[in-house]
């Protein structure tokens, strides 16, 4: 079938947007590809297509188990047979699933990186027919990317496995250095990079030093028209701030990981269909999620990174029409973002500790707890230890990168059934066992595929029609498991840690230099890049972030709070880098008088007036009594 027919067969669109299609076809074509498309460009559609177009199944590498499951889900939805493989399932839901890619008609997998790595996993890789091998967020693939996991760099070892397939890569935010870096570590034939601007025209920047910034966010809102969102850092400001908006007449949301799924789901489809105007989250939110009209999105707290500033700024305006990205900020907002960057950044004694306690808490002897999900309450944990609950968080991601551990906050999971007898097998129980017969047959009148696969179910309402409460189904459901009928995997509420490896000595914890020093080196730079970015009072926001990531011929917005600051000048832009280039060495070099500056310069004496009230007003000069100016070196 023609790539635009599966388009409009499976997504209902005519067209693809910019890049897609040469990325699909380069694809198609047999070669290593990297595409590097922002927050909204549509990179799974990159890899989709071709999965649907080629024989075969794609496999699919991505760190966020969410971000599988609601893939997953959406694919479904469309006619589209895929399945995920990840932390927390039930072992012969894995081998049910890896069966039916090797002998079924699964077209789309994913797979955690850590999933690469086991024996299982490699046997049956070798039997799939593999058309293309996508790795999702490829930026954590380098050691200089914002978010580096170790893992990643197994992905190449899979290649003699499927000899011959083509690995696309995709990010949204990658700097020079990582993008050679992806290719080099994917072990690309040829460097093949498909990349589009970052820039984003109907997207204006906005970085507002405000000491009250709750009464001007209040009144931002109020002004402006449309849906927008709020981002903040911990669980608990993402209510406040909804309550807040909430009082003063704004219909708000609010949304963070530890939320009930159903209070999750209520919150961001209230948001979605424009029953709350605003929704207030951390970080959590926004992947997958594709909500075309959001006219603003403001950053109450600062972010890590610039790579994530990008992403979450980025969800605004995906209409294309005029959408806003401010980031509201005090001087103490500085001082918190370095101490977040040495809080995250636990020491390698107290890391190990922390596994240590992590397997006494869970009571997982040493050689033991491979693949084993276990229920994990951090705060109890912490108690039970007297572990500062951020540092003891910051160590077990530690040593979740190295692959000891995989850490879910969001479990996010329905209760799951696969009966493992046969239906002739089940009757015979039925008839020894009448007390359990019209139990068993509710379940198989209201679900189908039991016997193939495992199946959601729904506790409460089996209690329903079966006129009983949850609680006794539960037991029913346990007690058929305990007699080796079927499989229950009960829904998880709480987070739960699994080991990917069996449980190893604390002295054989191994933090690579590349995962520890280099990354928290790594850290400081970004940090300092956000800094310099929120402390910018002369270079275009526009033309900031795109200079970072590598486009460093771009010109200023126009629009932006710097940008309008030098618009009342009165003169292009032209006119004054011209004047720039010539004042700056003069006043670099000592202390000179404005008489001194016109003489030495070819501009007209009023412009450079103005362009040095503007340096004035930006602490890029200094004035030293009568007139005379030098250049700021701090």
């Amino acid at each position: 079938m023609p790539l635009k027919n599966i388009l409009l067969k499976y997504w209902g669109y005519s067209n693809f947007r910019p890049l897609q299609e040469d990325i699909i076809q380069s694809v198609m074509d047999g070669k290593d590809t990297l595409a590097l498309l922002p927050t909204g460009g549509g990179k799974s559609i990159c890899f989709q297509v071709p999965a649907l177009a080629k024989a075969g199944i794609c496999i699919v590498i991505s760190p966020l188990i969410a971000l599988m499951k609601d893939q997953v889900e959406n694919l479904t939805k469309r006619g589209i047979n895929a399945k995920a493989i990840y932390s927390g399932m039930h072992p012969k839901e894995i081998e049910i699933t890896l069966n039916n890619c090797v002998y079924g008609d699964i077209k789309i997998l994913y797979v955690s990186p850590e999933r690469l790595q086991s024996d299982t996993f490699k046997e049956h890789l070798k039997k799939m027919k593999v058309n293309l091998i996508a790795v999702d967020e490829a930026h954590c693939i380098s050691q200089w990317g914002y978010d580096f996991r170790p893992p990643y760099l197994q992905i190449q070892s899979i290649r003699e496995y499927v000899f011959n397939v083509p690995i696309l890569a995709l990010t949204a935010t990658a700097t020079p250095e990582v993008v050679d870096d992806i290719q080099v570590q994917l072990g690309f034939k040829v460097k093949n990079l498909f990349q589009k601007s970052f820039e984003r025209k109907n997207l204006t920047y906005f970085v507002l030093n405000k000491e009250d910034k709750l009464a001007y966010l209040l009144r931002t809102v109020q002004k402006l028209k449309g849906t927008g969102i709020i981002y903040v850092r911990s669980r608990k400001k993402t209510i406040d701030i909804a309550n807040f908006l909430i009082k003063n007449g704004i219909k708000t949301g609010y949304y963070h990981a530890g939320l009930d799924q159903k209070v999750r789901n209520d919150q961001q489809n209230f948001w979605m269909y424009d029953k709350t105007r605003i929704i207030v989250a951390t970080n959590a939110f926004g992947m997958g999620i594709d909500k075309p009209n959001v006219r603003y999105v403001v950053h109450l707290d600062l972010p890590d990174t610039l790579e994530a500033y990008f992403q979450e700024a980025g969800r605004a305006g995906r209409d294309e029409k005029e959408a806003k990205a401010i980031i509201l900020f005090e001087k103490a907002d500085l001082i918190k973002l370095e101490q977040n960057h040495e809080n995250s950044f636990p020491e390698k004694e107290f890391i190990k500790k922390t596994y240590l306690a992590l397997g006494n808490y869970l009571k997982i002897p040493e050689g033991g707890g491979k693949d084993i999900g276990y229920e994990f309450d951090i705060r109890d944990f912490c108690d039970q230890y007297h572990f500062n609950i951020s540092t003891a968080y910051n160590a077990l991601k530690f040593i979740e990168k190295e692959g000891y551990i995989t850490l879910n906050e969001d479990p996010n999971t329905t209760s799951m059934l696969h009966f493992i007898v046969g239906k002739e097998d089940l009757y015979r129980f039925q008839i020894k066992n009448p007390s359990t017969d019209n139990f068993i047959k509710t379940i198989l009148r209201s679900y189908g595929g039991l016997f193939n696969d495992f199946v959601r179910i729904s506790e409460a309402e089996i209690a329903k029609r079966i006129n009983s409460d949850v609680e006794k189904v539960e037991k029913m459901l346990l007690f058929l498991s305990k007699m080796q009928l079927l499989n229950y995997v009960p829904k998880r509420v709480k987070p739960f840690i699994t080991f990917p490896i069996q449980r190893i000595s604390e002295n054989d914890i191994f933090l690579s230099k590349e995962n520890y020093e280099i990354r928290k080196e790594n850290a400081a730079k970004r940090i300092k890049a956000v800094t310099d970015y929120i402390s910018s009072s002369t270079k275009c926001h526009n033309q900031f972030l795109l200079e970072y990531f590598g486009e460093i011929n771009s010109k200023r917005c126009g629009k932006c709070d710097i940008c309008q600051e030098r618009n009342k000048m009165e003169m292009n832009e032209y006119e004054f880098n011209n004047i720039l280039d010539q004042i700056k060495p003069l006043l670099q070099m000592k202390l000179i008088t404005v008489e001194e500056l016109v003489k030495r310069s070819d501009a007209d004496e009023d412009k450079i007036l103005k362009v040095l009230q503007w340096l004035l007003d930006n602490d890029k000069i200094i004035q030293a009594g009568n007139m005379q100016f030098y250049w700021n070196r701090y």
